[in-house]
């Protein structure tokens, strides 16, 4: 186990070596020649993405649902040699050059204003690891993750992710207090809303189908009492971004705790969906959202 963890340590680092070397038409190119093999030659992830494109209703005809799964493959591909070249290439100082705002003026307010904690929601849409990096010029950021199997990559990604003001904490830790503690140091916490939470999560339909939906932003924002705010940013060119944004949404406890959080996710779901209507192609269809066997046949490669 562990000579298997050290090569893929060792191949992980030459691969970011090359990124960081070659210019980024190329490494875009080959990570996009790569991920529309990935889409040929993985039979279950192609039948997950075709399933739940058909079931969102996003597409019917099967050459549609083809065409948006085959380019969500090789948007992640795109995605992941831009954000390793946005980490050297967008700085504090020119970040407005890479990334068009769609932001209220409150929320940019309130990500400019010190001390004033708030809850980032957002989804597998866009690159999400930008817009992370772009939210840590005006606010500290701090993303929930889950860690690797290899621990050897982990520390090699995290090393590569992790920036003065954007930090990453585990997703499953003791410190059950530890979310909480970053809103009131007034950081941004973000969160994505849209992997399956299991039996611990409530079912919110999102595009109309029950998925089970972490409860966390909702209960944070009841508890701490600090705005919310749905974002994403969407790929507009090579390493050309616009980041869209919600008003502050502040709710109001009215003593139900569960139709409070249900209210909340529900509002948060349908921003999401907004999102990924607006761009199809670069949402990840290929992870299970929904659990229940798909309603009809996938369609063929």
């Amino acid at each position: 186990m562990r000579l298997r963890h050290f090569a893929e340590y060792i191949g992980l680092r030459a691969a970011f070596g090359l990124v960081d070397r070659l210019p980024l038409q190329r490494v875009t190119a080959t990570a996009e020649a790569l991920a529309s093999l990935w889409y040929r030659l993985d039979a279950p992830r192609r039948r997950t993405a075709c399933a739940n494109i058909r079931r969102s209703g996003i597409a019917a005809r099967d050459d549609d649902v083809r065409r948006i799964a085959r380019a969500s493959f090789r948007h992640f591909g795109t995605l992941a040699v831009e954000s390793l070249k946005a980490s050297g290439a967008i700085r504090p100082d020119n970040w407005r050059d890479f990334v068009e705002l769609a932001v209220p003026a409150a929320t940019i307010e309130l990500l400019n204003a010190e001390g004033r904690g708030v809850i980032l929601a957002s989804g597998h849409i866009g690159n999400w690891e930008v817009a992370a990096q772009i939210v840590s010029y005006l606010k500290p950021v701090v993303g929930v993750t889950r860690r690797m199997n290899n621990p050897y990559t982990d520390a090699l990604i995290h090393g590569r992710k992790e920036r003065d003001r954007f930090t990453l904490t585990p997703k499953h830790d003791a410190d059950a207090l530890r979310f909480l503690s970053v809103v009131k140091r007034g950081h941004a916490l973000a969160l994505l809303i849209d992997q399956h939470a299991r039996e611990r999560g409530m079912m919110v339909p999102f595009f109309g189908r029950p998925a089970s939906t972490h409860t966390s932003p909702a209960l944070l924002h009841l508890v701490a009492r600090v705005p919310l705010c749905f974002g994403y940013c969407l790929r507009t060119g090579p390493l050309a971004y616009r980041f869209v944004a919600t008003e502050p949404l502040v709710y109001a406890p009215t003593g139900n705790r569960e139709a409070d959080v249900r209210r909340i996710l529900e509002r948060l779901t349908a921003e999401l969906e907004t999102a990924i209507r607006a761009a199809p192609e670069q949402y990840v269809w290929a992870h299970r959202r929904w659990r229940e066997p798909p309603p009809s046949p996938a369609p063929a490669a």
